[in-house]
């Protein structure tokens, strides 16, 4: 949730009237009930965000806000939200820095060992793929479409993506997707299922795409190629 998301839902908290002036609200109360689940969501947001805030003053601030006896003036308030967005941004990227040192260091230590494993080759791009089954089809090209099944992880094993658990595969344009994809799917023919296992500069790089998939993560597909369409086939 984003720092404008947070003020927003506090925002809608106070029109809803949600804050109660008990230490203990009645939960039998159908408003006190919905007021506290309400209050909860919020906290729990805050809480997965990691705030350094002060659930007093956070309640207080909203009960003043409503009462219209606001302690600190309109200017004096916007200088210190605006303190602490720049305080939550610098925050975020230096968490998401080092989260992507750590994921980057990890993915070349499991790269390196798993070159030495029986089975799997290296290409000039640094990417790694095992070939699990032999197909004897063609080779698909850039600019043609593709049927696979797919199953994503990372190198921990955590599953991010995948069309076998929903049982239903997907056909993409071979050059639309991340580089490690588009040069692995070149090398295979149809019938072929292969593991292929991606360092982040074939991936997502040192951004991600947010969810699962840090910044520098290294992604692991099992990855089995059903057909080639030529473009716009499948529409």
């Amino acid at each position: 949730m984003s720092i404008q998301r947070v003020f927003s839902v506090a925002a809608a908290a106070m029109l809803a009237g949600v804050v109660c002036a008990q230490d203990k609200p009645d939960l039998k109360d159908p408003k006190l009930r919905s007021s506290y689940c309400i209050g909860a969501d919020i906290g729990g947001s805050l809480k997965r965000q990691e705030l350094d805030l002060d659930a007093k003053a956070l309640a207080a601030g909203i009960a003043d806000a409503m009462a219209g006896k606001l302690a600190l003036t309109d200017v004096e308030i916007r200088e210190v939200l605006a303190a602490f967005r720049e305080q939550m941004t610098a925050g975020a990227a230096a968490r998401e820095k080092s989260a992507g040192e750590k994921n980057l260091k990890e993915g070349e230590a499991f790269l390196a060992a798993n070159a030495k494993k029986d089975g799997v080759k290296t290409t000039a791009s640094g990417l790694q793929y095992k070939v699990t089954k032999a197909g004897s089809g063609a080779s698909p090209k850039a600019t043609d479409e593709v049927k696979v099944h797919y199953h994503g992880t990372l190198i921990d094993g955590t599953v991010f993506d995948s069309s076998v658990e929903r049982k239903e595969p997907i056909t993409f344009p071979v050059n639309g997707v991340i580089p490690g994809w588009v040069e692995a799917l070149q090398l295979m023919k149809v019938g072929d299922k292969w593991q292929i296992f991606i360092p982040s500069k074939l991936a997502y790089g040192e951004r991600g795409p947010g969810g699962k998939i840090g910044p520098n993560a290294t992604l692991i597909f099992d990855v089995e190629l059903l057909g080639i369409e030529k473009p716009g086939a499948s529409k």
